[in-house]
């Protein structure tokens, strides 16, 4: 198993991190993790996490190396699409950071190259691979919560501002992954608002709207300018509701069966206590790296795949493209 990983800053080191215990703990002394990094300064933190990675800010050289099967994209956002463009080219399968690209001809030009190439083509979203979103979709596909009636989601924080992407781009590819990953269908029609008060043209706030078809509605609130974290994704059935909040230390998921039936004609609610829904603890980064890792040594098609990833990707699309109309 021989890795690379491009990109040693914040989210990087993260990827550094975790592919180096993965293949400390099951590859032992047969493997080799490179990393990338046009700053040199990166070296010291790189070399701190274990002494037997190489690492190198000469792009090049993980290109020519034909022992390299695998390849992480932990750079800025902009950079994606060539950096990607460029290891599908050389033979290597690629695992790379949400977005995959910023515009949906990219990501049909990439999926298009891995295809004709036989290599797996992964995005990082990494909730997909949380084991509480994993318990919601079980719960989802078992009826738990009956027909589901209206999804939203809070994902708001104060800073991690960008200057390259906006807030719908940067924040809410997560939301609208778990949603397409729990409905399995396409939005019918999308809508956004939202507003720019740091920088000109980049919106630090938007609420995107998204209707599904039988009757499901979708609205996902994304923000940089708010003053506390709130992570909150809810699912609301006809049986029943799920609450997944993961900025909670304890308690992540609630199931909590509350509605209302139809009795004599006349709606009644009932309202019943929540319950925590256990699941199990593992980390959400190192799961999906494992999975990237499977589909690789066992030609399985990845979950967040090239195709999901241009779902995603046109959705934000088509809720950018609202923001401009409007204002």
């Amino acid at each position: 198993m021989n890795v690379a990983i491009i990109g040693s800053g914040k989210w990087g080191m993260n990827h550094v991190k975790t592919m180096s215990n993965i293949l400390e703990k099951y590859y032992k002394d047969n493997y080799s993790l490179t990393v990338c990094d046009a700053d040199e300064r990166n070296e010291k933190s790189v070399k701190s996490v274990s002494g037997k990675i190489i690492f190198t800010t000469d792009f090049n050289t993980i290109l020519k190396n034909n022992k390299i099967n695998i390849a992480v994209v932990s750079t800025p956002a902009e950079t994606h699409y060539n950096i990607t463009k460029a290891l599908l080219e050389s033979g290597k399968n690629v695992l790379t950071e949400k977005p995959l690209t910023f515009i949906s001809k990219e990501t049909e030009d990439l999926i298009r190259i891995a295809e004709e190439r036989k290599l797996k083509l992964m995005t990082g979203h990494v909730l997909l691979f949380h084991p509480a979103v994993r318990k919601m979709k079980e719960l989802v596909k078992n009826n738990i919560l009956g027909k589901i009636h209206y999804i939203y989601s809070n994902r708001l924080n104060l800073g991690m501002v960008r200057k390259q992407e906006n807030i719908l781009y940067s924040f809410a590819p997560h939301d609208v992954s778990i949603i397409q990953y729990l409905l399995g269908s396409y939005p019918i029609h999308i809508s956004a608002s939202g507003g720019s008060f740091l920088q000109k043209g980049i919106e630090d706030s938007t609420i995107t709207i998204l209707k599904y078809p039988d009757n499901v509605h979708c609205h996902i609130f994304v923000s940089w300018l708010h003053p506390f974290k709130e992570q909150r994704f809810v699912v609301i059935g006809d049986k029943g509701m799920l609450v997944f909040e993961d900025s909670l230390k304890t308690e992540k998921l609630k199931f909590f069966k509350k509605g209302f039936n139809i009795v004599d004609g006349e709606l009644e609610k009932f309202d019943s206590s929540y319950e925590v829904v256990e699941f199990e603890n593992s980390p959400a980064l190192e799961n999906e790296q494992l999975h990237f890792i499977d589909s690789v040594l066992n030609n399985k098609l990845p979950m967040a795949d090239g195709h999901h990833a241009l779902e995603v990707l046109k959705i934000l699309e088509s809720a950018q493209q609202y923001l401009k109309n409007i204002y």
